[in-house]
């Protein structure tokens, strides 16, 4: 929500969230960002394109009219503004994160596996525009 409020001027709430598998929002565009060291794993953003649309049109403070690199480049800055809040929050409890470089996808009918054995949280939040979510997996090193 901090992001939001600092770069992108789109009120969200959040929805339920929750542990494990079952939790998704319709996706046309992901963004990962994979977390090495004392945590692995990647924070994802995923969203529809009405909501990726939206969000980036608010950043760049124009109409974007259709998925591309103004897009990937927009939800990808978001999952690395979200990732480096969770790097320097686990910062108090001596754990040492390091950061990728984001990858976006669009694209539609694809899910993303891996890491097997990893935490996962899942947060849905609401925005005018449809519904998009964040997601951790983990492992802790």
């Amino acid at each position: 929500m901090d992001v939001f409020n600092a770069m992108v001027f789109i009120e969200i709430a959040p929805e339920i969230s929750g542990k494990g598998e079952g939790l998704a929002v319709e996706t046309n565009l992901v963004s990962c960002i994979g977390l090495a060291g004392d945590l692995k794993g990647l924070v994802a953003i995923h969203c529809p394109a009405a909501v990726a649309l939206d969000i980036t049109g608010a950043m760049l403070g124009m109409d974007v009219e259709e998925l591309g690199e103004d897009c990937k480049d927009a939800i990808g800055e978001i999952a690395n503004m979200v990732a480096g809040g969770l790097k320097t929050a686990l910062v108090s409890s001596a754990r040492n994160v390091e950061l990728a470089i984001p990858v976006t996808v669009i694209g539609s009918s694809f899910r993303m596996s891996g890491l097997v054995g990893a935490n996962r949280v899942f947060v849905p939040f609401a925005t005018p525009s449809g519904r998009f979510g964040v997601e951790l997996k983990y492992v802790v090193a």
